[in-house]
């Protein structure tokens, strides 16, 4: 255990926990948002709520109860094994989602410096597979190379965005936003619900929050109030970024845009600070997937060790790395990726975001209403306790709504790949039941 001396404090936290929120998330989401017009914006601010109360929530979690396993640990406490079982595959299967919809948003950006990548949906598709190959081969060599690129690439995509939060406004036309406003005439609420999976899906990897408890200085108030601090500066640099960008380019062309971020900086600066730009998105999306990827091959690992998913996902090589596990990750991420072919490559992306952020919600939900359970064992004070249930409760809300507003065909293949899961659980389940009998 780390020394008081040696321990994070309250800003150290608040920075290592905003670089984890703050990555390849946002980098079509202005283009997808614009696709609604910039009354989707509104959507920002339910989100940054409600991320607020995931966040909290996830943050006590992960001070008071220290079992391996992360959310299905803590969905464990209050729905037993089963749900162990499925908020793994849950956040297995979003997680390889999420890693198609980063390549995706990837190819996006490599169209402005090879264009054959657009000419036809199946050369976008050839790109999508290509980097995720490449990222997996990376992963090969284990966790120390890829926290190194990591952590380095990350930057490729936050510094734009905050940059253009601060900077974008001497460009601002109020005109402009004005017209892009509402273009199609769709209702506040369908459209703050056309923009809640979108934005949400800007937040996911919030459940890292309370990761660090361990190594910091008074866990008890510097861990929830580094991530409230966390949240709200993301969300803060998020609805700036997409809004000053509705104010810069029209909305039309916008909406279009397989590369935002690198064609509003066309339009500040010129087209070679919009390459250089381009060329940052592409090195943190190709950061983001080693990194989610490295998640995910840990996470199938870790399920794999306590024979909740079948041992080949536990197998390692002398780096340390579970390449067999990976390489089945890859052949469903390469099945995914030809699933979802669309002329549209935004299109293509929302697809897969609406899917991920449903699927993800099914880990959201079952741990974070096992937080009362984890703060009862855990004796905490009455009030605590109480806010504790207030805000998970919030939570769990606005969780639901996310379902929701991931629109029907998200809903109802998300609900397919759920209900798979209790398949494989009735398996467990009885290879278990078998056990138990033998040693009786």
């Amino acid at each position: 255990m780390a020394s008081e001396s040696n321990k994070m404090g309250l800003m150290g936290l608040t920075t290592v926990v905003t670089v984890n929120m703050m990555g390849s998330g946002i980098i079509l989401l202005p283009s997808s948002l614009a696709q609604t017009g910039a009354i989707s914006l509104l959507a920002w601010l339910v989100t940054a709520a409600g991320a607020m109360c995931i966040a909290y929530t996830f943050a006590k979690c992960g001070m008071y109860c220290n079992k391996d396993g992360g959310m299905s640990a803590y969905s464990a406490e209050a729905h037993g094994k089963s749900s162990f079982f499925i908020a793994s595959y849950t956040y297995y299967v979003c997680l390889v989602i999420s890693a198609v919809a980063i390549a995706v948003s990837a190819v996006g950006y490599l169209q402005a410096f090879f264009p054959w990548l657009k000419e036809t949906p199946i050369h976008t598709f050839i790109g999508v597979i290509a980097i995720l190959i490449l990222t997996m081969v990376a992963n090969f060599k284990g966790p120390k190379l890829t926290g190194q690129i990591s952590t380095f690439t990350v930057w490729g995509i936050i510094i734009p965005v905050v940059g253009l939060s601060i900077i974008g406004w001497f460009w601002f036309s109020p005109t402009m936003f004005s017209e892009a406003w509402n273009p199609h005439n769709v209702s506040t609420i369908g459209a703050i619900s056309s923009g809640i999976a979108l934005t949400l899906w800007a937040f996911l990897g919030i459940e890292s929050a309370g990761a660090n408890s361990g190594a910091v200085e008074n866990p008890q108030r510097n861990v929830p109030l580094a991530v409230m601090l966390a949240t709200s500066f993301t969300a803060v640099v998020y609805i700036a970024s997409t809004a000053v960008i509705q104010g810069i380019i029209p909305n039309a062309e916008l909406a279009s845009s397989s590369a935002p971020f690198g064609l509003v900086y066309a339009q500040m600066f010129n087209p070679m600070v919009g390459q250089v730009i381009t060329a940052l998105a592409v090195i943190a999306c190709i950061g983001s997937l080693l990194g989610w990827q490295f998640t995910n091959a840990q996470v199938s690992r870790a399920a794999a060790d306590i024979r909740l998913f079948p041992k080949i996902f536990g197998e390692v090589t002398k780096d340390n790395a579970p390449i067999k596990g990976m390489i089945i990750m890859l052949i469903l991420e390469l099945g995914l990726a030809v699933m979802t072919i669309s002329p549209s490559l935004v299109k293509q992306f929302n697809v897969l975001v609406n899917l991920a952020v449903f699927i993800n919600m099914v880990p959201y939900i079952l741990s974070i209403t096992g937080l009362e359970v984890i703060l009862r064992n855990s004796k905490v004070s009455p009030s605590e306790y109480r806010n504790g249930a207030i805000i998970g409760t919030l939570a769990v809300l606005y969780s639901i709504y996310g379902v929701y507003a991931c629109g029907q065909e998200a809903v109802f293949y998300g609900v397919i790949v759920t209900f798979i899961g209790y398949i494989f659980y009735g398996f467990i389940a009885g290879r278990d039941a078998q056990n138990e009998m033998m040693k009786s």
